[in-house]
């Protein structure tokens, strides 16, 4: 289906969406640019015909749209899953929300410098991201690959459960020099060192061919713990423009351009 038709197909639906939204009632989102940013493009048409005028503000860090959020220049935010937003709440004495899932991104090992992981020499830099969750999945990739072994479960049972930190690991054979950097950057760093645990978000915006890497975690549970969410706060999780924004980004014209845009890179969640 060509982008042209999946607009006008998304248009066509949404007649069948919720009610309209007061006349040009404004929504400012927060969203990373790739994929988030670009089905937010999408649905803006789409919820435009029920009234909802979308604001869509990019940041590139996973930090400020939570903190934008919370400090309501945002009114809702599309870029993370429910382990990072329940880790953001606990370390910060928030109560954000999530609201429904939309996609879900693949978690992946990449290098440049090697065809497999088997190649990694003792000592090897290995470079995972540095905030707490997306650094303890990246943990539980090196686990994965028989990298090095960590105490406590090796998957997560619920978007609750705590992920690992360095301090966990009780075997690393191979003297793997982990070092946490900044997930936007990672993938600049790539030629710093022999393997990198990346997002699949970053994978996409660098334009990194995803077949060139060297273990793909799908991130499909059945649990949607790895989904990407629409998040808001809790005295806004039933306003109109917020349901309106809900459906648009669940309805089977998003799923049908998740599907022709990204061509498997990513699986609509719901």
């Amino acid at each position: 289906m060509s982008f042209i038709k999946l607009i006008a197909y998304g248009l066509a639906v949404s007649g069948l969406l919720l009610g309209t939204a007061q006349a040009g009632e404004k929504l400012v989102i927060g969203a990373t640019p790739v994929p988030h940013g670009e089905i937010l493009e999408f649905i803006k048409p789409i919820v435009a015909k029920q009234g909802v005028d979308l604001d869509i503000r990019i940041f590139s860090d996973y930090i400020q749209p939570n903190a934008q959020l919370v400090s309501k220049q945002l009114g809702a935010n599309y870029y993370q899953y429910r382990p990072f937003l329940n880790d953001y709440n606990r370390e910060r004495g928030t109560n954000l929300v999530s609201i429904v899932p939309v996609h879900i991104e693949p978690f992946v090992a990449y290098s440049q410098k090697l065809t497999d992981v088997t190649q990694l020499e003792d000592g090897a830099k290995v470079a995972i991201p540095n905030d707490p969750v997306n650094g303890g999945r990246g943990l539980l990739l090196l686990q994965k690959l028989g990298l090095i072994k960590l105490k406590g479960k090796a998957e997560l049972d619920s978007p609750e459960d705590p992920l690992p930190t360095q301090k966990d690991i009780v075997d690393n054979p191979r003297h793997l020099k982990i070092i946490e950097l900044e997930s936007a950057i990672l993938p600049r760093a790539l030629s710093q060192v022999e393997l990198a645990a990346l997002n699949g978000n970053y994978v996409l915006e660098a334009k990194l061919p995803l077949d060139k890497s060297l273990y793909i975690e799908k991130g499909q549970d059945g649990k949607n713990i790895w989904a990407e969410y629409l998040v808001t706060r809790p005295e806004n999780k039933d306003d109109k423009a917020i349901r309106i924004v809900a459906e648009a980004l669940n309805s089977d014209a998003t799923r049908e351009f998740i599907k022709a845009r990204y061509k498997g890179a990513i699986y609509p969640a719901f």
